[in-house]
């Protein structure tokens, strides 16, 4: 997600974000749900980090030195995670990171960098969940089937998986073409719609979209059955 500028709309939609998962008994077993949330957090935390290094590395590689003198052309994920996004997302499923500025001006070729620069982050979502999936390849050789029952083994195992599925969420999460998520840049790129009228008429109302989509579950029917989708494709080919 591009856009993290916090507003009172967006403080409720948390609120009853969090409210309906309290109703739904998410924590209804806070030691439950506090040891499933450590199993996530590394995945959340890789995520979001190299999600928006990517956008801040490619852009600096194209010419833009705007997130190179902010400090985002790092790994750290202190630089790239918003604190409330990061918290909103551990509570309720949905967050966001700091974003990356850029200055599309100082691109050789406006449209082709900054479509560029869009696809970075969910592409390194994919490189990473392509990654750790051989990751869980290699560990399952070496330990075995032992792996998914050894308490321990089965830890760290559920991590790893974790940090596919999360990064695998992001991607196709962020691939939405709604503003503002990466999706919309890039369909505006590819389309060449950012001189049409009714691009910026979206862009303008871009927050609200995606509030609706998430609130009457439109976002869930997209993800469910990509990510499941994506999930087992990796774990065929490459996992087991």
């Amino acid at each position: 997600m591009r856009n993290r500028q916090i507003n009172p709309m967006l403080a409720v939609f948390i609120v009853l974000l969090v409210y309906n998962s309290f109703r739904a008994g998410a924590y209804s077993s806070p030691t439950q749900w506090l040891m499933f949330k450590l199993l996530m957090l590394p995945g959340i935390i890789i995520g979001l980090a190299f999600h928006e290094y990517a956008h801040a590395i490619v852009a600096f590689k194209l010419g833009d030195p705007t997130p190179k003198m902010q400090g985002r052309v790092t790994i750290n994920p202190v630089a790239h995670i918003d604190w409330l996004g990061f918290a909103a997302l551990l509570l309720c499923g949905f967050g966001w990171g700091q974003p990356v500025e850029i200055n599309p001006w100082n691109f050789k070729n406006r449209r082709r960098d900054e479509l560029l620069v869009s696809v970075a982050g969910v592409a390194m979502n994919l490189l990473i969940a392509i990654i750790f999936a051989f990751i869980a390849k290699g560990i399952y050789m070496a330990a075995g089937p032992n792996i998914l029952s050894v308490g321990m083994g089965n830890i760290v195992w559920q991590m790893i998986i974790n940090v596919i599925f999360i990064n695998l969420v992001l991607m196709i999460f962020n691939l939405i073409p709604c503003p503002p998520l990466d999706g919309f840049s890039i369909v505006g790129e590819l389309f060449n719609l950012k001189t049409t009228e009714l691009y910026w008429n979206i862009y303008k109302y871009g927050n609200l979209i995606l509030l609706a989509l998430i609130l009457f579950d439109i976002t869930d029917m997209i993800l469910s059955p990509a990510v499941s989708f994506c999930f087992n494709l990796l774990q065929n080919l490459i996992i087991f």
